[in-house]
């Protein structure tokens, strides 16, 4: 082989190894040129103000599920886990006979603090199911949904909740100037999760997991605390997410968050990082995020048929998990 033909080769080896980073940014960019093109009021600072906001909910989501995929897991719950907290802060911030004998509403940092310990309760039953028990997360995590979704039932009972604590209310519907809140909030989980996987001994750990978990046992890495510890960050960021969630749409009623499931995995899986665990980041996350409030943005501003969106946003799915087990395949060769 000729020196000419082997840098062509290794040029096209290099490209389709970097295939996950490069077909995001390739599909965003066209997704934008072509709304921008098919709709005047798409390209403004008003909608990717709206963008952002849209995104914002699955941004935080998506950050703990990014944790979750990188070590070769998966967390079907998220959803669930999001509605659950978030009913469950409306529930407490409502209750009264049961848990306060002067009957009156809690202070709402009490509820704030107990819906945070039922979204760290239900990420401690995955993980022991997941790392203790030896179910396979994809499983355990079916059960979790299923459960989080009963906790729903029996809370709310079919009604509606409104109330929630004012600190929850500015987090998630407030504003600073003309920034909607819940997009700073966004914004700061998503650098502190990709600080803590660039710059913390754990975030290298929960790489080396994922890349190999047998090598990273043998390299003194505690893999079940590890995997443990990914589904406790994941239950944490959902329940987080749902309780701004109720704000957000101001009020707390059961499966609020169903297609979160799919948006969170497909902003993660659409991004690029991996499902076989190992590669990817809150970067490819990011991408992947604008990829998905792009396309939906845009469908609605061109006004498509509402069924016709949810296929064409399913197609966009199956093109990513395509692309990531193409690019898997590659990196093992």
């Amino acid at each position: 082989m000729s020196d000419t033909a082997a840098g062509h080769g290794g040029v096209k080896q290099w490209i389709a190894r970097r295939l996950t980073a490069i077909a995001p940014l390739i599909t965003l960019v066209f997704l934008v040129l072509v709304f921008s093109a098919m709709s005047p009021s798409f390209a403004t600072l008003d909608n990717l103000s709206n963008i952002l906001r849209q995104v914002s909910i699955t941004a935080i989501i998506a950050t703990g599920l990014t944790f979750v995929i990188l070590t070769a897991e998966i967390d079907l719950s998220v959803a669930s886990v999001a509605n659950a907290v978030g009913i469950v802060v409306a529930w407490f911030t409502m209750q009264e006979a049961y848990v306060n004998i002067a009957n009156l509403p809690l202070p709402g940092a009490f509820a704030i603090i107990l819906a945070i310990l039922a979204a760290v309760a239900l990420g401690l039953v995955t993980a022991a199911g997941v790392t203790v028990i030896g179910i396979p997360s994809f499983i355990m995590t079916l059960a979790m949904l299923q459960i989080g979704a009963g906790i729903c039932a029996m809370l709310v009972r079919g009604q509606i909740a409104y109330n929630v604590p004012p600190l929850i209310k500015f987090l998630g519907s407030g504003y600073i100037g003309p920034v909607p809140v819940i997009v700073i909030v966004a914004a700061v989980f998503l650098a502190v999760g990709h600080f803590v996987l660039t710059y913390t001994r754990f975030g290298r750990y929960v790489y080396m997991v994922g890349g190999n978990r047998e090598a990273a046992e043998f390299s003194g890495v505690n893999v079940k605390l590890i995997t443990a510890s990914v589904m406790v960050i994941g239950a944490v960021c959902s329940g987080i997410a749902g309780m701004l969630g109720v704000a957000y749409y101001g009020s707390a009623q059961q499966n609020q968050f169903d297609d979160f499931l799919l948006d969170s995995i497909a902003a993660v899986v659409v991004g690029g990082t991996s499902l076989f665990g190992g590669v990817g980041g809150i970067p490819y996350t990011i991408i992947g995020l604008f990829v998905l409030g792009v396309l939906n943005n845009g469908l609605d501003h061109i006004d498509i048929d509402s069924f016709l969106k949810v296929l064409i946003r399913g197609l966009i799915l199956l093109l990513a998990l395509v692309i990531n087990v193409y690019a898997q395949r590659l990196r093992t060769k």
